[in-house]
């Protein structure tokens, strides 16, 4: 990341802010790469270009976004009772996060100030490339019960309910808000969050983190869809970013679907999936793919040949993943996942801390994650080989229209 000393002008100046426009380095390569549109987010042609997403847009980028390769995913508990104090917390982290997904230092940079004082910004971030980072906040249940806010908790934004088989830890689970770092660079992710982090000393604490990495689902549609820890492809028909029709209809927050302040914005569910691998990894090649009810090699669903074929869902077992997960399963249901895989060492018995990372953006967490896991709870095949054990659910606010916008403003500022 660049300092903002000087003339030179900022990555996102030279891509623009609108929806075309030439990669950083694209003649250097040989050539100019086109962008695309995907609703409000611009999709490189090229994670190695390190090209900058747009911030600023009707909603928030990290969503609907091309799924960058690493993650630094916090919850943080809100310390101060001073709303005023909180809001400013706000406005300085809008700010940063303006800066640095454009690949600039945060404030006056990380060098150069003055002697006697800690930096504006950590500086381990000092030559890299954007990355494509993207940075995605939310609003927990808890956060409500703050600073005079009850009565503009949406309805859809419900605590979730315990689930068969659910074994969570509370020390790793809910926080009163989340930053969602994503980039294709892991040390531009976890610059984000610790500069966000340092900015809220004494306001705000993190509750607990996660790391992640090779994204498990995929919302570009050509791309190739992403491996599991399990070996087996997922999210072959999840929500792409270039489809604005499905994501009006199951990602985006309308109009008078609750609160105004929430128009525009979504749900986020994240859950920590403990996957049990040594035991899947002595199972064999046959019981795998009946849970997965897919093949393999391919992807492909149990009985066809390309993993894009349609599904012929009384073709796999009853208890199948696929089938209990699919959309015909659940009545239409479709939620836009961009989870991640994740390892943590081990669990002291030798056994891998592993498994997926999964976040899933939705309308109505009513109508979406909590009746297609109720029905995944009860009777997935998979559920042998993996526990949920950390859990949260964010409100997640419209996008920050322009450089006088702040993250939350809709629901904070007093004109609104």
């Amino acid at each position: 990341m660049e300092s903002h000393d000087g003339p030179t002008p900022s990555r996102r100046s030279l891509i623009g802010w609108g929806g075309a426009g030439l990669a950083l380095g694209a003649a250097a390569a040989g050539g100019a790469v086109a962008m695309t549109r995907t609703g409000n987010d611009v999709d490189p042609a090229g994670a190695e270009t390190g090209a900058a997403v747009t911030f600023h847009g009707t909603h928030q980028s990290g969503i609907a976004t091309p799924v960058q390769d690493r993650l630094h995913f916090a919850a943080f508990d809100v310390k101060t009772e001073n709303r005023a104090e909180f809001v400013q917390m706000l406005k300085e982290w809008t700010a940063a996060a303006r800066r640095m997904t454009g690949g600039h230092t945060v404030g006056e940079g990380a060098y150069g100030g003055l002697a006697e004082a800690p930096p504006d910004d950590t500086g381990e971030a000092l030559g890299l490339k954007p990355s494509r980072l993207t940075l995605t906040i939310g609003f927990g249940p808890s956060l409500f019960e703050k600073f005079g806010l009850a009565q503009q908790r949406p309805e859809a934004l419900v605590d979730l309910p315990k689930f068969p088989g659910d074994n969570l830890e509370p020390a790793r689970s809910n926080g009163d808000l989340c930053i969602q770092a994503c980039a294709d660079d892991p040390q531009v992710a976890v610059h984000a969050i610790r500069n966000l982090a340092r900015i809220g000393f004494g306001k705000v604490a993190i509750r607990w983190s996660q790391l992640g990495f090779g994204k498990t689902s995929s919302t570009t549609p050509d791309a190739q869809t992403p491996r599991n820890l399990m070996g087996f492809k997922d999210g072959t028909r999840n929500i792409a970013g270039t489809e604005p029709e499905r994501l009006k209809k199951f990602v985006w927050v309308g109009d008078g679907d609750g609160p105004a302040w929430i128009t525009g914005g979504s749900y986020l569910v994240a859950r920590r999936i403990r996957m049990n691998v040594e035991t899947w990894d002595r199972t064999s090649l046959q019981e795998q793919e009946d849970v997965f009810g897919r093949d393999k090699g391919e992807g492909a669903p149990a009985g066809k040949a390309k993993e894009r074929d349609e599904p012929f869902l009384k073709a796999m077992k009853p208890d199948a993943h696929v089938r209990l997960a699919h959309p015909e399963s659940n009545d239409g249901i479709t939620l836009l996942r961009r989870g991640y895989s994740f390892t943590d060492g081990t669990d002291g018995l030798g056994r891998l801390e592993a498994g997926l990372f999964f976040l899933a953006y939705q309308r109505d967490v009513r109508k979406g994650f909590i009746p297609v896991q109720r029905s995944l709870s009860r009777s997935d095949a998979l559920n042998e080989y993996i526990q949920h054990v950390s859990s949260a659910v964010f409100a997640v606010p419209p996008g920050v229209r322009d450089k006088d916008d702040w993250w939350g403003r809709t629901l904070f500022s007093k004109e609104a």
